[in-house]
């Protein structure tokens, strides 16, 4: 392939390395970050020259059928607004790409893929009521019955659970995984919006087909505005507004030659199991398949979300002109960052300012991805989704404002962002995924544990702690912590292997945070200027130690109690019985009953939504 020109779908599909090949992927787990930055760098270039070759189509991963780039224009996202809502989940029939037919998926209210963009204001609460009212899933044949009480019945019957992501949100509306709705069920969620101005985003939580979920289509932008950040022409900060200002939903796919999206990216995996990963080889931007888009030559803000499954993305403009980042999962920075590359995990969001004044009419430049697959997916054939979609310039000028010099702290500007707060309790965290040579799959972890383990976290209310999240994967892991929001301090390389010697890992079901401090490989590497500002959810990479500070906000500041007990049933339950949970032990005191019953706290997980499923996920409570 020409990276210079259009792309051809190449590779991609992330092989469940976790069961396949299992000899050649241990050496890259038990050897962690290092072994990526010593041999892995001349693999994954051979992968590429590899690639790049139209003849290379690995067998051991799926391929979409070749399609045309370009062919479609970019959709516009509706928008909608008001303090009570309905967003209702079902079934629809979509065309990927001009040239794929309509196929099942899932969306919200009239939208065949996504959800309408959800514009609110901040100090003005929102009433949502969400529904399910799907049929049978697009994908039910992929779902795997052995995780966490999948039922057969979700084939046809799939439940749902309504998240807000970066939502300060009281315990019964934040959408916990186990407090799901099934078809003919709904559940009332109340939005407080009492926090500043930033860029959430909505999705499914059910437990253990969220992935599935998602993939198919159930996910969704949510703006909260304030009087600086109006969306409004003339707003006080000088920012595109109006048509020059969109979402941007990024996410990638495999496509069946039936047009339908597929779940797994091998046949190695039979259908029906769990996946430690699959991703995409063509990129999606609001649910079309490389999408072109007519732009003015003046300045656009684009609020982009990496809404992928499980892919890092490093994103960047195909003639390599600059790019200004001003926002991020919390909202503002204190002043633009002018880049020429970003990187983006699933679930971060970016708040971008593009001028694209530069071009001449009729002249296009794309936005693309180089970031190289991990090791483990890099030895089966999987190499980088080159695209996304393509802008091209007209001749109208379009938004002819400057970039802003500064975006907090100055008159008609929010303040500026206070400094991170100094810490009082330290708390050590891990991201394991311990390997086996043998079937079954592995399990993805933190802290050693089941979702289900009793033995979770239990920060007080109005404490500052600093997390040590030490993953000793060699993969990245974007990590979310639901209700609140935080700053990342830095991280440290980790010494893995010595720190795995030191301390061997126990079953998992025991809890396995040991210290880090006598194996870090280096000095803390600071947050990138981008990563500036409030964060929910932060990148972790392989063989490291991520340090992030996180306020616990009390009762009285949240105007709710975040640890309430609350009913796992829907509010609204219809006539349909929730599945039975079978294989959900729990009932502890400290996590809520998870048979049926009533649930407590909030939940802290990886967002490589596969990661998720099975079973890094774990329960929080904030306690007083």
């Amino acid at each position: 392939m020409d990276r210079g020109g259009w792309p051809e779908v190449l590779a991609p599909g992330r092989v469940g390395r976790r069961e396949v090949l299992r000899g050649l992927a241990l050496g890259g787990a038990v050897l962690g970050g290092g072994l990526m930055a010593a041999g892995g760098a001349g693999l994954l270039g051979a992968r590429r020259a590899q690639a790049e070759s139209a003849e290379f189509r690995s067998p051991l991963i799926f391929h979409s059928p070749r399609l045309e780039p370009f062919a479609d224009e970019l959709p516009m996202l509706p928008t909608i607004t008001g303090s009570a809502l309905t967003l209702a989940a079902r079934v629809g029939s979509h065309s990927f790409h001009r040239d794929l037919p309509a196929v099942p998926s899932l969306g919200y209210n009239d939208m065949d893929h996504l959800g309408p963009t959800i514009e609110a204001h901040t100090g003005q609460p929102l009433h949502l009521t969400f529904r399910n009212e799907l049929g049978a899933h697009p994908l039910g044949r992929d779902m795997d019955h052995t995780l966490h009480g999948v039922d057969h019945s979700y084939m046809t019957h799939p439940p749902t659970s309504f998240h807000l992501h970066g939502g300060a949100t009281p315990p019964e509306s934040d959408g916990n995984a186990m407090q799901m709705s099934r078809p003919g069920q709904a559940h009332d969620h109340h939005f407080p919006n009492a926090q500043q101005s930033s860029q959430l985003w909505y999705h499914d939580h059910a437990m253990g087909i969220t992935r599935l979920n998602v993939y198919a289509g159930l996910a969704g932008m949510y703006l909260l505005r304030d009087q600086y950040d109006t969306g409004l022409p003339g707003n006080p900060l000088g920012l595109p507004a109006g048509e020059f200002e969109m979402p941007l939903v990024l996410q990638e796919k495999i496509f069946t030659d039936s047009g339908a999206p597929s779940a797994r990216s091998t046949p190695v995996v039979p259908e029906g199991s769990w996946e430690g990963g699959a991703v995409g080889d063509v990129g999606l931007v609001n649910g079309k398949v490389w999408p072109r888009l007519a732009v003015a030559r003046g300045l656009y803000r684009f609020r982009l979300i990496n809404a992928a499954s499980f892919s890092v993305w490093t994103l960047y403009l195909s003639n390599h002109m600059r790019f200004w980042v001003i926002g991020n999962d919390g909202g503002l920075l204190d002043a633009p960052v002018a880049v020429d590359r970003l990187r983006v995990a699933p679930a971060e969001r970016y708040d971008i300012l593009v001028d694209f004044s530069g071009l001449a009419p009729g002249e296009s430049v794309e936005l693309r991805n180089d970031e190289e697959p991990p090791f483990q997916a890099a030895i089966l054939g999987e190499v980088a989704m080159p695209v996304f979609c393509r802008f091209i310039a007209g001749a109208g000028s379009g938004f002819t404002g400057p970039i802003p010099q500064s975006l907090r702290g100055g008159p008609w500007q929010p303040p500026a962002l206070p400094p991170a707060d100094t810490p009082t309790v330290f708390r050590d965290v891990t991201v394991s995924q311990p390997y086996a040579l043998w079937i079954p799959p592995a399990i993805m972890t933190l802290n050693n544990l089941h979702y289900t383990d009793p033995d979770i976290e239990m920060p007080r209310q109005g404490t500052v702690e600093q997390w040590n999240i030490i993953n000793i994967t060699p993969d990245p892991h974007p990590i979310h912590l639901h209700l609140i929001m935080f700053r990342i301090l830095g991280r440290h390389p980790l010494r893995t292997l010595e720190y795995q010697a030191a301390h061997p890992q126990p079953a998992v079901g025991t809890k396995w945070t040991p210290s880090a401090e006598n194996f870090l490989g280096g000095p803390l590497i600071p947050p990138q200027p981008w990563e500036s500002g409030w964060k929910d959810t932060v990148l972790v990479p392989g063989g490291s130690v991520t340090r992030i500070i996180v306020y616990f906000p009390t009762a009285d500041e949240l105007g709710f109690d975040p640890d309430a007990v609350f009913s796992s049933q829907p509010s609204q339950p219809g006539n349909i019985a929730p599945a039975h949970h079978e294989d959900m032990h729990g009932g502890d005191q400290q996590g809520g009953d998870l048979q049926g019953g009533d649930l407590q706290g909030y939940v802290w997980h990886c967002h490589l939504l596969d990661h998720e499923d099975h079973d890094m996920m774990l329960r929080f409570r904030t306690i007083v």
